[in-house]
Formats: structure tokens, sequence, C-alpha cells
């Protein structure tokens, strides 16, 4: 009687056109193929991609992979298509007709992988797809976003746990290049992994050359920055701690390093964002001054060098930033630029990263003062009516506190979606309602059939489809839903 065995991992390989793995990459395969929850901590360049793509090719079923790297996304779907490989992505790049065919091509079980943004998972139209679909594995890329003390904190990736509870708790991996111990731990709470394998592969970059030099005044730096600039050859990012330190320094190097430099930062039009970073990543443009804006997303292997301007907020943040040089392995500086006086920027955004509790207190008794609900302000007008010394951002933190506490909700007006949440599980409300309120009866009722079974949680959906589901127009929609919640 013959046993049935399993071919080896290194037979895999081929259909990804490498032959060997990476220091770690096996270790990890192998827990996945073995139906364990990994916590994959893994250096920029090490290969964490192949640690969930190779588990999708060999064995069936369908690879969900959650990341923030719109950018990215595109570029992994084309390559895994080049290898003959069903894979794709569903975001904000898509007009509608293309995401709902991809939707559905994924309920039907067409995709090996698909790459997702985690705000689709406010859709409940994908959300219905997907409980269609056979999850064999869930890949949380940059999975330090989901864990309010790492350094890019995403609230998007927060709705993640709730998703594994729906899909019935499927093998998840979580993956990132740095995370301290309280973002693991983090990480594994709020994904709400039973006991993961945790694999820390290291985080040495021999190729990288990290250098530090103490800077007495402003002319001191830029000065040793334009030296620096033309002693080193190659493509870089130049990190500054602030727009303006950006906008200020663009023009400078453009005079006085003898290459061509462009200025990023999230201010910019999404249009001048995105040819800038093509230029970039194309050659045409070899330096960029930046904020942190110009992060995740920047796969671009041949980048000589990584210098920081100002001193980054947290070692985890610089080591994140200075890592995307060197990828390809070839040798690179990461230079880092300190001056004393660095250290009150860095205060300034902890401070309002941590507001006081006074600066609590004040955004508290003024948002309890406002009649309306919902009480629709910007975060910076609530900062310029009450006259804080923090931030817009130490606004919001005040904001997140009050929430954690049940003081306040936030509602989220991104991506012009409507939020539902139905405070009961009763099997209609529509009984509830006077048989007269008929336009308030059709919207209870198009709003329970797109909510289907989801209670007792914020639902968010496109309006256009509340309107076409109830019949009726945006006026009286508007009307009909203040009318019920009052209710």
């Amino acid at each position: 009687m013959e046993v049935a065995t399993s071919p080896p991992l290194e037979s895999h390989l081929a259909r990804f056109q490498l032959e060997s793995f990476r220091p770690g990459q096996r270790d990890v395969i192998s827990a996945i193929l073995g139906g364990e929850n990994c916590l994959c901590i893994m250096p920029t360049g090490g290969g964490k991609s192949l640690c969930y793509q190779l588990p999708s090719v060999a064995r069936e079923g369908l690879t969900l992979v959650v990341s923030p790297l719109i950018a990215l996304m595109k570029d992994q779907v084309d390559s895994l298509t080049e290898l003959g490989i069903a894979a794709t992505f569903i975001n904000s790049s898509l007009s509608p007709a293309e995401a709902y065919q991809r939707m559905d091509d994924m309920a039907a079980g067409r995709f090996d992988l698909v790459y997702i943004a985690p705000e689709r998972l406010r859709s409940s139209v994908f959300l219905e797809k997907l409980n269609t679909a056979k999850v064999q594995l869930l890949a949380v890329d940059e999975a330090h976003c989901i864990s309010e003390w790492g350094h890019d904190f995403r609230p998007d990736y927060a709705r993640l746990g709730r998703l594994r509870q729906r899909l019935n708790q499927p093998q998840t991996i979580a993956l990132t290049a740095t995370a301290t111990p309280d973002v693991q731990a983090d990480i594994v709470a709020q994904l709400q992994l039973d006991q993961p394998r945790v694999f820390i592969t290291g985080f040495s970059r021999p190729n990288l050359h990290f250098e530090v030099q103490q800077i007495f005044s402003e002319p001191d730096r830029e000065r040793t920055l334009i030296d620096f600039l033309r002693a080193t050859p190659g493509a870089g990012i130049v990190y500054s701690a602030t727009r303006k330190g950006c906008e200020e320094l663009v023009p400078v190097l453009s005079a006085k390093a003898g290459r061509r430099v462009e200025l990023y930062h999230a201010g910019l039009e999404p249009d001048a964002r995105r040819r800038v970073q093509d230029d970039f990543m194309s050659g045409k443009t070899p330096v960029i001054v930046a904020t942190n804006a110009f992060g995740m997303g920047i796969d671009k292997a041949d980048l000589r060098f990584v210098v920081h301007y100002n001193i980054p907020g947290t070692l985890e943040a610089y080591y994140q930033e200075a890592g995307r040089a060197g990828r390809d392995g070839d040798v690179s500086r990461c230079l880092l630029l300190f001056a004393q006086r660095d250290r009150r920027i860095q205060e300034y955004f902890i401070d309002s990263a941590y507001p006081d509790p006074d600066i609590v207190e004040q955004v508290y008794d003024f948002l309890r003062q406002i009649p309306d609900d919902p009480i629709e302000l910007t975060l910076d007008e609530i900062r310029e009516r009450l006259n804080l010394s923090i931030r817009s951002d130490g606004v919001s933190a005040c904001e997140k506190l009050l929430e954690g506490c049940k003081a306040l909700e936030r509602l989220d007006s991104r991506q012009n979606m409507a939020a539902v949440r139905i405070e009961s599980d009763l099997p209609t409300l529509v009984d509830l309602l006077p048989k007269e309120a008929k336009v308030q009866r059709r919207v209870m009722q198009a709003i329970e059939r797109l909510v289907a079974g989801r209670r007792f949680e914020r639902v968010y959906l496109n309006p256009r489809q509340i309107l076409h589901a109830a019949e009726v127009d945006a006026t009286a929609l508007n009307r009909a839903v203040r009318e019920l919640a009052k209710l």
C-alpha cells in the first residue's frame, strides 16, 4: 500500500521563476501549509510576499490579501499574471462595473489571489460576494497598520478582526517588516489569532550603511545634504519632517545639488502626486524630497540612498523608512542628520498624538454643547474655534479617546458612503412603523435587505443602492432616514 505524500516545497518555486528560498521563507510557508496562523516579521526585501503567494497555488481556495499599498497592487498582480497565476485586485482605481465583475469572478472561484485595500471592507456588496468565496487564507500585509501602537495605524484595519469572525476564522498570516513587542501583541489581539506561530527572521541589512551626522546650524544641515547628494549617485529619497520644510528644500537642492529634485507630500493634488511618483519610479526624477506620506508603496529596488533631514518620530519609523534603500541587495547609504532642535518638532507631534487631559476636556465640553446630531465639523474647525495649540490630528486623538469611553461616536465620511446600523435582532422593524408612513417603510425594507444579517455593527452602503432599492428620490430618502433615526 502506497502512502500519498505532498510534493516538496521546492517543487513550487519554478512557478515563481525562483530556484531557492530566502532565509526564513521555507519555515513560514511550511507552517502555513501545515494549517497554522502566523505572524511574520521579515525585513524589507526579505520576500514576505512569497510566504502567502506560494501556499495560494499549492492548494485550492482563495487567498485574500489586505494591503494599504494600492500603488503596488497592480504591479504584484501583473507579475503574478505573467507567471500564469490567477490574481486580481479590487480597489478604488476600478470603475464600478470592473469592480462588480471582479467580485463576481471572485465569488465564482476564478482567482487564486485577490488583493484589496482595507477600505473595501466597508462595502456590503463585497462582503456578500466574499461570503460565497472559499477563503483558504487571509494575508494581512503591513500588519503594523492594525495596531494603534504602530507608526502607520490605519483605522480601516480595525475591521479585520470582525471580518475573520464573519468568515468563520480562516487561517491567517500577518506580515510586516518591523513591529515592537507591543505592536506584535496588538496585531495578535486585534486579529483574534489563537497562539499563532511567530517568525522573526532578523532585521540585519548588511548592504545598508547607516550614518549619523550631527548638525549645529541650518546652513550646516543644508551644506551637508548638498555635499552628500553630489557624492552619492543614483536614486534616493530625502525625508523632511514637515511640508513647509520640503517646500523650502526643493528649490535649494535643485539649484545647488546638480540633480533633478521633485517635491512630494500629502497636500499635493492627486494628479501631481501620481506624476511625481511615476517619474521617480521610471528614473526620470532621481531625487524626491518628501514627508513620510511618500512611504509604503515605493517598491523601487535600486534606491541608493535615504536621507532623514530631520529625526523621525520613532526608531521603528526610521527603520521602516531607511529600509527602503537597497532592496536589490547592492550597497546603499542611509544618512540621518541630527540637531538638538529637531527634538522640539517631534515633541510637538507627540503632544498632538497624546493630548493633555485638559485639552480632551475642552474638546468634549465644546462638542456636547452643540445641539446638532450628527455634528458636522472638521478637525481644523474645532481646533480653530477652541484656539488649541495642538495640530488637527491632536483633535482627532481627543475624539478617539472620547469614542473609546463611549462619550461620542465618529462617523466615517470617506468615499461618500452612508453608514447604517440596526440596533435590533428582530426579523424586521418595518412592522413597528405606522402603515401610513409608506416612504419610511419602503426605506426600512430596502435597508434591511441591504444590511441582511449584519446587525449591531456599522454597515457602509452607497446611497444610490438605497435609492434604487427603495425607489425614492434623494430628498425623500434623507427625510425618511432622519425620521427612522429618531425612532
